[in-house]
């Protein structure tokens, strides 16, 4: 069992589970939907992910914990992005289909590795990501990702699709298969609207 602490003792959160459970029950109240979060593990299930790494973000936090319950899929929990894409690459090594999740901002710190580790040897690398930034984020440390976000994936060729509403899910499991075709990176982008499952 995995004990984390505050630094001075105060607050104790039995183990990560339980950490991802509290997330997914505050993203529930705030309005995110538990079907649309099912309905995108079931779309990387039925590609064929079987590993994911995720980062927080609230967005995606039913969605994360969905992840943890799915029997289908390991779910770890990492805490730098650079991590995600080492354990998602070395995945790929082993033949096993994964998922990087993260918010928006996570990817924009991730370019010198997606193009020097992924490009240069090939190692495809599927993200699914939070639109941040987007007209409706409340979050205005958030605006940068809106105003670059796009920019950015295109000013180094990364493949995106933006999954903004319910009929759109399926090319969740088509930007996964990209990847593994092209032997690069792809990335899905969810709006907030059909995390919320408003879309």
């Amino acid at each position: 069992m995995i004990r984390l602490a505050a630094f001075w003792g105060t607050a104790r959160v039995e183990n990560l589970q339980q950490a991802t459970v509290a997330s997914a029950e505050r993203a529930a109240r705030t309005g995110y939907s538990a079907e649309i979060a099912q309905a995108i593990v079931d779309q990387c299930a039925d590609a064929g992910v079987r590993l994911v790494a995720s980062l927080p973000d609230d967005w995606i936090a039913l969605t994360i914990a969905r992840f943890e319950a799915d029997p289908r899929i390991r779910h770890v929990a990492v805490n730098r992005e650079e991590s995600a894409v080492g354990l998602c690459s070395g995945a790929f090594m082993t033949g096993t289909g994964s998922c990087a999740l993260m918010g928006a901002s996570g990817l924009m710190t991730l370019i010198y590795a997606i193009t020097k580790i992924n490009y240069t040897y090939e190692i495809p690398l599927f993200f699914l990501i939070t639109q941040r930034g987007s007209l409706d984020d409340g979050a205005k440390f958030h605006v940068s990702n809106g105003l670059y976000l796009y920019s950015v994936m295109d000013s180094i060729d990364l493949p995106h699709v933006t999954v903004d509403s319910r009929d759109k899910l399926p090319l969740i499991g088509e930007a996964y298969r990209h990847s593994r075709k092209i032997s690069r990176p792809t990335v899905a982008v969810l709006s907030k609207k059909l995390l919320q499952g408003k879309a």
